[in-house]
């Protein structure tokens, strides 16, 4: 997805919000939003989002000196999911569909985001997202390519949400490769988030190897890359691996909450709605 207009003020809201997490040192947030702000004047609009925002946490750590500042609130969104975990199952087991169900329990978990949602209610949201019509809904495809599939990648997103995720891979019964970020960026699942969750109990753990907000191919490592077109099956999770690789010809069902009216134009559907979406292009040869 290409940045439009309406990102670039978000982008400066994300940096100030990191900015006031890492310090109280009015002077760093400052110097924090001059240097973004002189940052966006540089930024294409073919470029994807995630990309800047690559550059832009990484301007936040090196004038605050805190590389990770969303270390504290990744830890208490694993902790609250946990916690929610064995409600989650029994409506999995219970359900008509456990694997529309767990569809549905992974996209719930998707409202963990703290650079687009700061403001949700985890208790709430998840309920509601179990009950709401789908706005895209590619079920078919997506029971078409986990019958045929051997074993599927699937790109993580959020520390808290990978324990939505987990539900979801226990309930499809194949082997998974479950691919997080290479280094912290906003409250986006790492090895220690992802394993805080469970998930090597249930998959084998890789890396993308980038420290952007989404699997911006040409950043990733190239272990992930050989991963990535090899697979006939890949589940990408939330707004920011969409942004990456919404316009990626693999085989991709997009799973995700739409949290940004930017998003929801670039999809053609509403904030707040829920989508299951089929990538439809050609796989390369």
């Amino acid at each position: 997805m290409r940045t439009y207009l309406d990102c670039f003020p978000c982008f400066l809201t994300q940096a100030l919000r990191a900015g006031r997490i890492a310090t109280d040192d009015e002077t760093k947030i400052k110097k924090v939003l001059d240097e973004v702000g002189m940052m966006l004047r540089e930024i294409p609009l073919d470029s994807t989002p995630p990309q800047s925002g690559r550059w832009i946490y990484r301007k936040v750590g090196e004038i605050t000196g805190i590389p990770d500042p969303y270390r504290d609130i990744k830890k208490e969104s694993t902790r609250k999911a946990l916690s929610l975990y064995p409600y989650l199952k029994k409506q999995v087991a219970s359900s008509d569909d456990g694997l529309l169900t767990a569809i549905r329990v992974a996209i719930a978990g998707n409202v963990i985001d703290f650079g687009s949602n700061w403001n949700f209610d985890l208790n709430t949201d998840v309920d509601d997202v179990l009950e709401k019509d789908f706005a895209l809904f590619d079920y078919g495809q997506f029971k078409d390519r986990l019958n045929a599939a051997n074993e599927i990648l699937y790109i993580g997103d959020n520390a808290g949400e990978c324990v939505f995720d987990r539900i979801l891979i226990e309930e499809m019964n194949r082997p998974v490769t479950y691919a997080v970020r290479g280094a912290p960026i906003i409250n986006d699942a790492t090895y220690e988030d992802a394993v805080d969750a469970g998930i090597d109990g249930v998959a084998t753990i890789i890396s993308t190897g980038t420290d952007a907000p989404g699997a911006i191919l040409e950043t990733c490592s190239a272990e992930f890359k050989k991963v990535y077109h090899r697979s006939s099956f890949i589940i990408s999770k939330g707004q920011g691996n969409y942004e990456a690789l919404s316009m990626e010809p693999e085989p991709i069902l997009f799973l995700l909450k739409i949290k940004c009216h930017i998003i929801a134009k670039d999809i053609g559907v509403k904030k707040g709605d829920i989508v299951l979406k089929a990538n439809k292009g050609p796989r390369k040869k």
